[in-house]
Parts: structure tokens; C-alpha cells; sequence
């Protein structure tokens, strides 16, 4: 339960954030927001400032105000913003989205995107001000370092380390009684250990606890050797001056973007190439399992979660795909192009069409997420009603 309430927190804001662009631009540009809302409709009550002051709006309303409906909806996912115009209303109003030059339109379109986007760097700005758990190599000369140390980055699944119960982020203090300089020699003592075919005792610190650890190295297929399966970093505290935490955040957010985009590419060549729905993909339960994990490795974890899970959603959002922003705005381009409206109902039609394509997939990686931790959702559900 703690998982979900985590992953509608954070997803909440993530989606208020992106329909905050689109608003923000739009109203700008002279378009008028018919409603603001948090959650999906249908609509549990609302807000709209008149002459006389602020009047309630029920949920079965659907007077048309001079001003912006705020509202808060039953269905607690993210949230929305109705402009004056999107669906086709309003031609030849001056404060219609339908009115507006093809350039607006399209700079309404990516402003969600673009706050995603900047959400991504803010994060991760503040982080390097006030200081992050980072990986020390390759670090610019004005990054301010303390408390160093050898940390667990990565536990293979099914392996040695996972089954002695090695966790990400666990210290490593000794091996074998060995003290390790850094994350290059601990590799090396590894190494050496298994090769002699020594169990593995490994002093770790985790959290403030300090846990003695038993692990036998087993054969590793992408290693195609024995191994402990665990990946180890040089970490520490890493802070910067506050113009260059913001240098450093933007970099950052760059290369992330980067990563995921190239991500996404290679995600379609296997669906079309193997025509199967990678394993790797996550739906939203997946997601609300990850983000209780990671919340348990402390707020900035959370934080930085929040952070890569924004850009992911500006780079979805961005793809032309129809219903999306991406697809809207490959419309609004092709309009400018040929400098004549588009078929209203066509596009309709194409959107509608994209809708629906993106609900089965996200029915399909539901089902997969589902098959996936089933297990852990239904112990977690059993353990909030007490059975």
C-alpha cells in the first residue's frame, strides 16, 4: 500500500507539472483554459472565480465560465488542463488553441515536455548543491568530495550475491580481512578470492548497521566464470558551488535524456525485430514496486527516481505517436506545411486510434508487471488488511 501511495505521490507531480507547461503557455498566448484538474474525471468538485467571487462547481456542471475551472477528480493519477480549442470548438474565437498560429501551437505541445524536462534539471541541481551520493571517477576539479567509500551499485539477480542477501548501496568494509583502497582493488581481491575457490566473508556496513556476510561464488553466464555478481563503485558526497550545481544538473539531465532516448530506440527495434515485449519494460504496477524499493534507500534516491522518471515522461510524451503531444504536434507541423487546416475528424480519428493502441500496451505490460510481482503485491495486500 505504502508503494502505491508513493507512486501516486510521485506521479502526481510529475503529471501537474507537465499540464503546468502546457497552461502556462497557452495562457500566455492568449488560449483559454477551460479547467485545471488533479486526477481524471469524472469531476468530484471545483472552483471557478467569477464577478462575485469564487463559485463551487459540482461535478455534474458543465456551464461554460468566463475563467479556469479548478478541480480535483476522483481518479487520483496525475491531472489535466482543457484548452479552449484542442478538440475542434471554438473557430474564429480569438481565444481559441484552433485560432492560434501553427508556431504557438506547437510551443503549447512541447511546453509539457519542456517542464518535465526542466523539473529533471532542477532536481538534480539542488542535489548537487547541497550534495549527492555520486560516483567519484571522472569528476570535474571543482567537485567538493567527502566520506568515500566502496559501495554495492548493482546486485545480479539470482546470483551469489543475492542469495547471501548482498544489497545495493551495502559498504563494503573487508574482505576476507582484506581492506580494500577502492572500488578497483576490492574487485581485484574478489577476483583473486574465487579464483582459489575461497568462500567469501564480507564485512559491510548498511545504513548504520554493520552485517557480516557469507557468500559463495557461483558460475556467472555473462561473466562465463565464477563470481560473486555484484557491481562496485568508488562513492561519496559530492557537492559543487551553487552556479556550477546548476552546470552540473543540466549536464546531468542531458546525458540521462540521452540514455533514455537511445533506450527507447533500441526498445522498438526489439519489439519489431522479436516481435515480444521486452522484459525489461515496466508498466505502472512495475513502477509502484521500484518506487517503494528506492524510497527505502532514502529521500534523495526518491528524489532522483522523481527526476528520471520525469524525463522519461517527456521523451514518451515527445514521440510522435498519435494522441500524445508528440503526434499532436507532428499535425500542427504538417498543417503549417501545407498552410491549410487539417481534417478535423481524420485527426480525431487518428488520435482515437493511438489511444486505444496505447491502452493495450499498457493493458499487455500491466499483465506483465502483474505476472512479475504478483507475489510481493498480494504478501504487501495481506499484510496491510492482516491476514
Amino acid at each position: 500500500m505504502l508503494n502505491v501511495l508513493i507512486f501516486l505521490l510521485v506521479l502526481s507531480v510529475l503529471v501537474l507539472v507537465h499540464e503546468a507547461g502546457h497552461y502556462i503557455v497557452a495562457r500566455i498566448f492568449g488560449v483559454k483554459a477551460e479547467e485545471f484538474g488533479y486526477g481524471f474525471p469524472p469531476r468530484a468538485i471545483g472552483f471557478v472565480k467569477t464577478e462575485r467571487g469564487w463559485k463551487r462547481v459540482p461535478g455534474k456542471d458543465r456551464s461554460n465560465y468566463k475563467n479556469t475551472i479548478w478541480s480535483i477528480n476522483w481518479l487520483p493519477l496525475g491531472g489535466f488542463v482543457r484548452l479552449k480549442g484542442e478538440s475542434g470548438e471554438g473557430a474564429g474565437e480569438s481565444d481559441s488553441f484552433l485560432t492560434k498560429p501553427g508556431w504557438q501551437k506547437f510551443l503549447v505541445l512541447a511546453a509539457g515536455v519542456a517542464m518535465n524536462w526542466l523539473l529533471a534539471a532542477f532536481i538534480f541541481s539542488i542535489g548537487f548543491a547541497v550534495g549527492v551520493p555520486a560516483e567519484t571517477d571522472g569528476l570535474p576539479a571543482s567537485a567538493i568530495v567527502k566520506d568515500s567509500r566502496i559501495e554495492i551499485v548493482e546486485v545480479v539477480g539470482k546470483s551469489a550475491a543475492e542469495t547471501a542477501g548482498i544489497k545495493q548501496g551495502d559498504r563494503i568494509i573487508t574482505i576476507n580481512g582484506e581492506v580494500a583502497s577502492s572500488a578497483e582493488n576490492a574487485r581485484m581481491i574478489l577476483s583473486d578470492q574465487t579464483e582459489k575457490g575461497m568462500e567469501l566473508t564480507m564485512e559491510v556496513m548498511r545504513g548504520k548497521d554493520l552485517e557480516v556476510i557469507h557468500a559463495t561464488p557461483v558460475f556467472l553466464e555473462a561473466l562465463g566464470k565464477p563470481g560473486l555478481g555484484v557491481a562496485l563503485g568508488n562513492i561519496a558526497t559530492v557537492r559543487f558551488p551553487l552556479p556550477l550545481a546548476v552546470v552540473q544538473g543540466v549536464t546531468v539531465t542531458a546525458q540521462y535524456t540521452g540514455l533514455i532516448v537511445n533506450g527507447f530506440f533500441s526498445l522498438i527495434a526489439d519489439l519489431f525485430g522479436a516481435r515480444k515485449l521486452a522484459a525489461e519494460v515496466s508498466g505502472p504496477v512495475g513502477i509502484a514496486v521500484l518506487a517503494g524499493h528506492v524510497a527505502e534507500q532514502g529521500f534523495w534516491a526518491l528524489m532522483q527516481f522523481a527526476a528520471i522518471l520525469s524525463l522519461n515522461l517527456a521523451v514518451i510524451n515527445f514521440l510522435p505517436i498519435p494522441a500524445l503531444d508528440g503526434g499532436r504536434a507532428v499535425f500542427v507541423v504538417v498543417e503549417s506545411l501545407r498552410r491549410r487546416r487539417n481534417n478535423p475528424r481524420f485527426e480525431a480519428a487518428v488520435h482515437q486510434i493511438g489511444f486505444v493502441a496505447l491502452l493495450i500496451l499498457i493493458l499487455l505490460v500491466t499483465a506483465q508487471d502483474l505476472h512479475r510481482y504478483g507475489g510481493a503485491i498480494w504478501n504487501g495486500l495481506k499484510g496491510v488488511v492482516g491476514l
